[in-house]
């Protein structure tokens, strides 16, 4: 079945209007010809895109579908055709990377120096996600490669060992667990709040899982995306925070805080670097994940 782009961008712009009318003037079109072209593509598809109400249209749950494969096409183009012209200007390849914070803190920065100035006509760009995001995108196709803390959840990805980092707990100056240098338990942070990353990301999902199996409620009471929020909110006396031990440690430098080690299995983490499964890599991922499994193990 074939579908032109004239006909899927009007249905993207009726999802987003509600209103056939208006997604016609948007994409240029008479109302008749507009209307047309919905009608056309209902009877192909053989579903109900749109259910008409009084106040307009509402998307059903086939539309919805269809809008979501939309906007990943869309995005595709815009992809394909930025990609194609930075041919013209001596790029030969878009790298999309997309890392949890913590491999982005810790070791990525460095590695992709090195990666750049050996392949200078290669483009990099990065997208800080949770691990669970990181996953679902390189599956998906919305990133070529992943960094993300283990295990891999999802079946669609290849994965390498990648690089591997500690856990540490950092406290406000002054803090009740503060002052003996000696590991915490996680069992002993439990009676205080958590201040950490959102729901996804790898740590916080280690620390839910932690409390649940000790019977104890985890008072993730401030949830904010960045090292140095969670840094500033533990100065400010607002909770404790289980960081990457090389992060917490430059924190401590700038921050009223103080760091200890985890006294737990989970403290001592492995990073993976992912690819969606297929034969053949690409060469630029290839070539990508080569040279980082490398640094790695020359680390």
């Amino acid at each position: 079945m074939r579908f032109d782009l004239v006909t899927l961008n009007l249905v993207l712009a009726i999802a987003e209007t509600r209103n056939i009318t208006r997604a016609a003037e948007r994409e240029h079109l008479a109302l008749a010809a507009a209307s047309k072209r919905l009608k056309d593509l209902e009877t192909r598809l053989g579903v109900q895109l749109f259910e008409r109400r009084a106040r307009g249209v509402e998307t059903t749950e086939a539309g919805r579908a269809l809008v979501r494969h939309i906007r990943s096409l869309n995005a595709s183009l815009h992809a394909l055709e930025s990609e194609v012209v930075e041919f013209s200007r001596g790029i030969k390849g878009h790298l999309r990377v997309a890392a949890n914070a913590a491999a982005i803190a810790e070791s990525l920065p460095g590695d992709l120096a090195a990666f750049s100035r050996e392949h200078p006509q290669i483009r990099i760009s990065l997208e800080d996600l949770t691990s669970a995001e990181v996953q679902a995108a390189v599956a998906d196709g919305r990133a070529d490669v992943g960094i993300f803390v283990g295990p891999a959840t999802d079946g669609r990805l290849s994965t390498w060992p990648y690089r591997a980092g500690d856990l540490a707990v950092a406290l406000p100056r002054g803090h009740v667990l503060a002052g003996s240098g000696q590991a915490l338990t996680f069992d002993q942070l439990l009676d205080f709040d958590i201040v950490g990353l959102p729901s996804g990301a790898s740590v916080h999902q280690r620390m839910l899982q932690r409390a649940l199996e000790a019977g104890r409620t985890l008072n993730a009471r401030l949830q904010v995306r960045g090292f140095d929020a969670i840094a500033q909110l533990v100065d400010a006396g607002l909770g404790v925070a289980v960081l990457p031990a090389a992060v917490a440690r430059r924190f401590e430098r700038l921050f009223a805080i103080e760091v200890r080690p985890l006294d737990e299995p989970w403290a001592h983490r492995r990073y993976l670097l992912a690819a969606r499964s297929q034969p053949v890599l690409p060469t630029v991922v290839q070539r990508f994940i080569d040279a980082l499994v490398a640094r790695a193990a020359e680390a």
